[in-house]
This record gives C-alpha cells, structure tokens and sequence, in this order.
C-alpha cells in the first residue's frame, strides 16, 4: 500500500538546504526543527499544512538520533529524564489535537507568545551549571510527566516541537546543565516523533521523500550543532537560544496575526 502523500514537485534542493539549517538548530538548540521546516515547506515550498506537518514530524527523528549520540557521547543525556519526559508528551499531544477543535487557537498563540517572553527574560537571568545534576525522585518525576503533558498538549495544539519549552523549563526550573537538557530533549523528540509518525504514515499525511531529503540533510550538520552548542559559554548559550526563541515568537505572531477578509468575503 502506497503510504506516501502527494506533493507538489518537489524542489530538492530547498528540502536539502532545510534540511542544512535545521540541522544545525537541532544540535545547537536540542530542538526538532519543525517550528522552522513546517513555514519553509507551507509558504516557500507550497505543501498542503497538514502533509507539511506530518512530514516535519517524521524529518526531525534522523537529526534527533545523531543529535542524541552526539550529546550521549559527551555525557550529555538523562535517559530516565527524557523518558518521563515522553511518557507526558505522548499521551498530551492527541489531547492537544482534540482540543485544537474546541478552543481558540490564536488566542492560545498570544499566549504562548507571552510564556515564551517571560523565558526569554529568564534565560538572562538565570545561568546554568554544566556540572548541574537533575536528582529524580517520586515528587522530581511526577512534575517531569506533567511538564511531558503540558509540551505534548502544546505540541498537538500550536505545532509547537517539545524542545522549544523543555530545554528552557529543565534549566530553569529543574536547575539542569543547558547540555543534558538539550541532549534529554531529543531523546524524548525521538519518542514523540516516532509515535506521530505512525498515524501520520497511516492517514497519508507524509511525504516521506521529501522527510528524508530533509532528515539526511539535517543529519550530517546535526554533529557540529551539539559541537557549538559545548564550545559556547553557559551565558552566551543561553543568549543565543533567546534569540532562538525571539524567531518562534515572530513565526508564531504572523500566523496569529488577524487576516483581514478580502471584499465581498
């Protein structure tokens, strides 16, 4: 059975450079990348949203896995934090997408948008030990399910991938080393990806060469993000991840933006 969806005429050489840069996002930032793939492939490469989201969802595992040896390799992930981690993001984000029916989604955005700014201020606040160690006990790891739930649950509602808030809320509430956050977080992408993809697969929502195009692209710059990310200062990761975030919040407000109506809508 054919389970790849149609596409427009691919423009591989657009899926390869995406690929490229959200790559090196990836391993910089212990992100997946889709809050940068899904507006390339949407406005620049003229995919249908929901192909491009279910093709962002299955490109982001290959750079997740090299990200995660990558960091692995320097001692840099908590394999029982990130499983936490997953087992809330996995069961949040099918609630996020039945919520998305119920609720309204731009004024989610906006506030969203606000959170992200408080982390923003946080993030120069706040510095992170790398020999910071997360000690998990009952109380520890029944608020690392929650903080799962609530990254699934805004996953399913806004797009939004997991690293983008359990980097930040690991170093900022949980007192973690900004690297062990961001290796734990793609090992938990790995999860959460894996498990969408799936239904994705199923319903047809993938284009699964163009997900590879941009998985293989991401994979072989992935290693020299988690190379920055260890040759920058706490201080100066943490800024160049604000910054990171400034970008999300800017994708997040157009699509929020009110549109108006064109004459005679």
């Amino acid at each position: 059975m054919n389970t790849t969806a149609p596409a427009p005429h691919r423009n591989w050489l657009g899926l390869i450079i995406t690929g490229l840069v959200v790559g090196i996002a990836s391993g910089l930032f212990g992100v997946g990348g889709g809050i940068l793939i899904v507006p390339v492939l949407v406005y620049l490469l003229r995919y249908d949203a929901k192909i491009a989201s279910g093709t962002s969802l299955l490109a982001i595992v290959l750079p997740s896995v090299v990200g995660v040896t990558s960091y692995a390799l320097q001692g840099n992930v908590d394999v029982l934090l990130a499983a936490l981690l997953a087992v809330g993001s996995i069961v949040g984000a099918p609630i996020g997408s039945w919520l998305l029916t119920k609720v309204n989604r731009r004024v989610l955005q906006w506030i969203f948008i606000g959170f992200l700014i408080i982390v923003i201020v946080s993030l120069f606040l706040v510095i992170p030990s790398r020999d910071a160690i997360v000690h998990i006990n009952v109380w520890t790891g029944v608020l690392l399910v929650l903080v799962g739930l609530f990254t699934g649950v805004a996953s399913g509602l806004l797009g939004i991938g997991g690293g983008v808030i359990v980097v930040p809320v690991l170093v900022l509430l949980f007192g973690a080393s900004d690297l062990v956050a961001k290796g734990s977080s793609l090992l938990m992408i790995i999860a959460t990806g894996i498990s969408g993809t799936v239904a994705n697969v199923r319903n047809k929502n993938v284009d699964l060469p163009g997900a590879l195009a941009i998985g293989l692209g991401a994979a072989v710059v992935t290693p020299l993000g988690v190379w920055l990310a260890g040759a920058l200062s706490p201080q100066a990761a943490n800024i160049t991840f604000a910054c990171f975030l400034v970008l999300v919040i800017a994708r997040m407000a157009v699509d929020a933006w009110p549109r108006k109506k064109g004459r005679g809508a």
